[in-house]
């Protein structure tokens, strides 16, 4: 009898303790930034299963873990809305290089790429699991390849209906709107009537026209009119991605471009931006060369190199090209990786066109170009073309965002742009704390939600009870990126703690080998 009594207590005492476990995590006595953009307050935060329940004083309740947040800013997880993870996050599902450096969802199909099935691609990424919450955009180059081909020709009634169709089943699938790249074949080839027709497709669905825009440099002005254009004539909120003005005759023209936003927004245009905090970009070599020399099939543009008379006008064209880019030759253009010779990464096109024995004229660089043009796999550039000015001034701008335009790296492979490691730890950084470019409360919102806002992204971006837990603690003076263009495999340091959906991902700046992300799809 007396050992059934004492099974009987120690079972009501086992009740109590587990009820008595009000949350799963408390954070505890963190400066919470909730997002906003308003000032920080200190206070816990109470977490069950996957949700924020609770914020404010929790001294007197209890959790089954505890996170000593004492002098360390909480802040919703970093929203990535520019990403390209495509080929990569399957490979590397624990996205490394951005749970590390904060970032608890991201957006990936931009600049007009994206996976052709949507559902599919989904189903995988659950099927095997990930660190962090992924969404997608529709490609725009995606879907004109598939129906079209790499042609320089406008489509038929039939070929637009059947992009319309496809993108109609990409929305249909989750996807948050679409991307163009009309920088990049084909959809470079597409005419702006094109684009409006497949836009009103994704605006009657409720998605979001995402741009990388036709031009960057001198062209700018034209390329951000037509972004505005499309969504004056359909009614689709835009959004232009890394906006920035290349080039060396064009620094300064952030001026213009801001105001060009500006003045949209005051009749009535849903036109927002995002930027990377760099001066140099990251595309394919390709870029250098004339669009209509990237036509067509690879054997195609193989013969174009060969031929000599055509050989010669493209190069006759990319001397155009970069005269009016205000470079004399292409040491600002960095080869970030070559799958065919590993030797190359790192350096730049005329230090290249020495190391292979020419002498380093301009038409020694623009063989070299064309030589690493013709084998099939492309090689990944890093470009050094805009201002530190320009770069400030858009950082500054009320209506822009942060977002990286990175991609899942291997650690330790290739020489990729720094900002696969470091963008929003280098804005808290650099932008924040050492130059006061931005209030840290604003750099938060920038990060947070206001892309969540702009791209739909529900019950994420805020720290908010209901709001699901993806949350980020870091020390602000310890906060740094430590990714360089010389040395760029190196992940942020000064984040302690990553959780998404209230469980922790990072963990005294460790991977705990949690998955718990979730696949965002439009409401």
């Amino acid at each position: 009898m007396i050992k059934y009594i004492c099974f009987f207590f120690a079972f009501c005492i086992a009740i109590s303790f587990t009820e008595a476990q009000e949350y799963d995590i408390i954070i505890h006595s963190g400066k919470i930034v909730d997002g906003t953009g308003n000032p920080w307050i200190r206070a816990d935060i109470g977490i069950k299963a996957d949700k924020i329940v609770a914020i404010g004083v929790l001294d007197h309740t209890s959790a089954q873990t505890l996170i000593n947040a004492s002098g360390k800013i909480v802040a919703p997880g970093f929203i990535d809305i520019h990403a390209h993870v495509e080929g990569s996050l399957s490979i590397r599902p624990e996205a490394m290089n951005f749970i590390r450096g904060g970032v608890t969802s991201i957006v990936t199909g931009n600049c007009g790429g994206s996976k052709a099935n949507l559902q599919s691609y989904f189903k995988d990424l659950e099927n095997i699991g990930l660190a962090l919450n992924v969404g997608s955009l529709t490609g725009h180059n995606t879907a004109r390849r598939t129906v079209m081909g790499n042609v320089d020709r406008d489509p038929t009634v039939e070929e637009l209906e059947t992009m319309k169709q496809f993108v109609k089943k990409a929305m249909d699938d989750g996807a948050l709107g679409i991307s163009t790249g009309l920088i990049y074949l084909p959809g470079s080839f597409s005419k702006t009537e094109e684009i409006v027709a497949l836009a009103q497709v994704v605006k009657d669905e409720g998605g979001i026209y995402v741009s990388h825009v036709r031009n960057e440099d001198h062209r700018v002005f034209d390329a951000i009119e037509e972004a505005a254009e499309i969504g004056i004539q359909t009614g689709i909120p835009v959004q232009i991605s890394h906006f920035k003005v290349s080039g060396k005759s064009n620094w300064g023209a952030s001026e213009q471009t801001i105001k060009m936003i500006v003045d949209y927004r005051k009749m009535g245009l849903d036109i927002t931006i995002d930027q990377y905090p760099y001066t140099a970009s990251s595309t394919r070599l390709a870029t250098l060369i004339p669009e209509w020399a990237r036509e067509g099939t690879d054997e195609e543009r193989r013969a174009r190199l060969k031929n000599k008379k055509t050989r010669k006008q493209i190069k006759e064209e990319m001397r155009e090209m970069l005269a009016k880019s205000g470079f004399e030759n292409y040491a600002y253009a960095y080869v970030a990786y070559c799958p065919w010779d590993k030797e190359i990464n790192g350096l730049n096109i005329s230090e290249l066109a020495i190391k292979q024995g020419k002498k380093g004229s301009l038409e020694d660089e623009m063989e070299t170009v064309l030589d690493l043009l013709e084998p099939v796999t492309r090689v990944q550039m890093v470009y050094h073309k805009m201002s530190e000015e320009d770069v400030k001034r858009i950082m500054s701008f009320p209506y822009g965002m942060i977002a990286s335009d990175a991609g899942i790296v291997a650690y330790d492979v290739g020489n990729p742009h720094p900002r696969a490691y470091g963008t929003n730890s280098r804005v808290l950084a650099k932008y924040v704390r050492e130059e006061g470019t931005l209030f840290l409360e604003e750099a938060i919102r920038k990060m947070t939600s206001f892309p969540a806002q702009k791209f739909q992204i529900a019950n994420r971006g805020l720290l908010r009870e209901g709001y699901f837990a993806d949350i980020v603690i870091f020390d602000e003076e310890q906060i740094q990126d430590k990714a360089s263009f010389d040395a760029p495999h190196a992940y942020a340091e000064g984040i302690s703690h990553v959780l998404v959906n209230g469980m922790v991902v990072i963990e005294e700046a460790s991977f705990t080998k949690n998955y718990p992300g979730v696949i965002i799809k439009r409401n």
